[in-house]
This record gives structure tokens, sequence and C-alpha cells, in this order.
């Protein structure tokens, strides 16, 4: 039974995409600290397998990864109408690489080391500018 005036409400769940294992654990971390719920991937593949996937209310991708890269998972996302707000991580950006992301939709796209408060604005479902 309901507590009376007591809402439930879900945590946001961000999805973590991220070759690399001590970013994963750190964002990890970061985001659980904060309040969310996270699920996290290793590659594009694991993200795309798993039947959980459609719980992610924000992506965090990584663009440099073995066997496909951040911006291939997400076209490939939106090509499926997966419309998930995401956000691209890279350690060098470029003009070229920030149209490609434009293209496909990426709300963001951010170099390492990220701006916490930026990330954390956007995960939460704020408008947040440029990290």
């Amino acid at each position: 039974m309901a507590q009376a005036g007591a809402t439930a409400r879900r945590a946001r769940v961000v999805g973590i995409v991220d070759d690399d294992a001590g970013v994963r654990d750190s964002l990890r971390f970061l985001l659980e600290v904060a309040g969310f719920r996270v699920l996290a991937y290793a590659s594009g593949a694991a993200f795309l397998a798993d039947s959980s996937r459609g719980e992610v209310d924000c992506l965090l991708v990584d663009q440099h990864m073995p066997h496909c890269t951040g911006l291939e998972l997400l076209d490939q996302l939106r090509r499926q109408e997966l419309r998930i707000p995401a956000a691209l991580i890279t350690g060098s950006s470029s003009a070229d690489l920030r149209e490609r992301a434009a293209e496909v939709d990426v709300a963001h796209v951010w170099e390492k080391p990220l701006a916490e408060a930026a990330l954390l604005a956007f995960v939460g479902g704020e408008e947040v500018g440029p990290a």
C-alpha cells in the first residue's frame, strides 16, 4: 500500500559504453554516488545484445572503441529508431567529428577529462551547454 503524499520515483538509468574498464568504473562510481542507476558495457555489441537497454534514459558513449566506434553505435541505434539522448566522449575532438555527431543527433561531444557538473546535469535530464 502506498503511503499518503509519497511518490515513488524511478532513478534515471544511465548507460555507459566504453572499452576502458577504468573509465567505466570511474563513471559508474560518480553516477551511483549521485543517485543514478548505471548499466555499463565494454562494447557497442554488448549494449545492443542486452535486453535491459530499453531502460536506459541516456547514454555516455566512448568514440574510440575497437570493432564499433561510438558514432557507429549511435548511428545503428538511430536507424533502429531508438532516440536515447547521448553524449559522445573522446580523447580528442575535431570539427569533422562534431559534424558527424550532429548527423546522428548526439547531444554533446565531450573531451576527456569530463566536466563533472555538465555530466551530472546531462544525465539528470537538464539542458546543458558545451562542457
